[in-house]
């Protein structure tokens, strides 16, 4: 507050000094009377901010008992950059001039002497002088509000632009999940329900379970996705319901091969800690599922030290694996989830010909 205070507050004093020694210069020691109403002239600048038109009547006495006209020419600049009322402005040079051409205790007009209009012309001159500089000032600052409310404007037109190119990519989208791969996901339940009801082998009759039980999920979540996206980024939504500690039992059990969940971590943990435990969790063992067929999985994670670690160990596979899409993206994916937390993800094969995927988060989430 005292920074943006000190440079008004110095050009007011220096206003007030300046005022005094004109007040100085044109008003002798011996005129107790009109060096007053000087002094008063002078220390009203410090009101011209915030009761500009009294500070210009203030000093008017001072330009009529004396040559001490700064004070005024002041004041009359002050309220010519603050009021938009030109009449005002005009009356308030008109009488800046007539006082300057006044002087007490004679109060006439010489206009017979040849100097006069010369004198009144240059008074008119100052005040009008004065006036404009007051107004361009004003319009000064007008155009720079103006400049930033069309900026202002500028930016809000690109944001609601790059809101509706979002809106339409994230329709587009939407349509090609509903159209595309909602519709492949739905056949593979379809069939994979038919062919648990149609076959007579128990391996084949509970894999084919697994596979619809997936593909129900799968097309749950995508029909989330879905209405998320056609809205279009309206207000904020999740994307799917968000998982935590206690839905891992569930994932390990529903994950499709033989694994194992051993755990020790408190409730306590911070939403963020329990979405990037899960995610891991689940990634680890989709990467078993498909590039480790007929291995099994171990699962630990407990707390230590004030770090949460989770490691998913797979035995070595028994069967060759089969090609199946993938982008990549997986372990990367893992890897800024927990670098945003503050952990660290690393993974790598075992010595028994099996891999291991372990996770190092802060308890706190920091």
């Amino acid at each position: 507050m005292v920074p943006r205070r000190l440079p008004a507050l110095l050009l007011d004093a220096a206003l007030v000094g300046a005022a005094l020694l004109d007040g100085w210069f044109h008003v002798g020691t011996e005129e107790p009377f009109r060096l007053v109403f000087a002094l008063v002239a002078a220390v009203a600048l410090v009101l011209r901010r915030r009761l500009p038109l009294l500070t210009f009547l203030l000093t008017l006495p001072a330009v009529v008992l004396s040559d001490a006209i700064f004070a005024a020419l002041a004041a009359l600049y002050t309220l010519s950059s603050v009021t938009r009322r030109r009449i005002l402005l005009v009356v308030c040079a008109a009488a800046f001039t007539i006082s300057d051409q006044t002087l007490w205790p004679s109060l006439h007009f010489a206009v017979s002497e040849p100097t006069f209009f010369v004198s009144l012309g240059y008074s008119a001159a100052t005040a009008a002088a004065a006036v404009f500089l007051g107004q361009l000032v004003q319009t000064r600052r007008d155009l720079s509000l103006r400049l930033a409310e069309i900026s202002e404007a500028r930016d809000h037109e690109r944001l609601l632009t790059a809101q509706t190119v979002l809106a339409k990519e994230r329709a587009q989208l939407a349509r090609e999940m509903h159209d595309v791969v909602s519709h492949q996901v739905s056949l593979i339940a379809v069939r994979a329900g038919a062919l648990q009801v149609g076959t007579r082998d128990a391996d084949t009759k509970e894999a084919a379970a697994t596979i619809r039980r997936l593909s129900v999920q799968t097309l749950d979540e995508l029909r989330h996705m879905v209405s998320v996206l056609r809205a279009s980024g309206g207000r904020l939504t999740e994307l799917t319901p968000q998982p935590s500690l206690a839905d891992l039992q569930k994932l390990v059990d529903n994950s499709g091969i033989e694994a194992r969940l051993q755990t020790d971590l408190p409730s306590g943990l911070p939403p963020t800690v329990q979405r990037a435990i899960y995610r891991t969790v689940q990634e680890a063992l989709t990467n078993v599922r498909k590039h480790a067929p007929g291995a099994s999985a171990t699962v630990r994670i407990h707390n230590s030290g004030g770090a949460v670690r989770v490691t998913v160990t797979n035995t070595a596979p028994t069967r060759p694996s089969l090609s199946l899409p993938s982008t990549h993206y997986g372990l990367v994916g893992l890897r800024q989830r927990a670098e945003l937390l503050g952990g660290t993800v690393s993974s790598g094969p075992t010595g028994e010909g099996g891999y291991e995927l372990r996770l190092e988060l802060p308890a706190s989430g920091a």
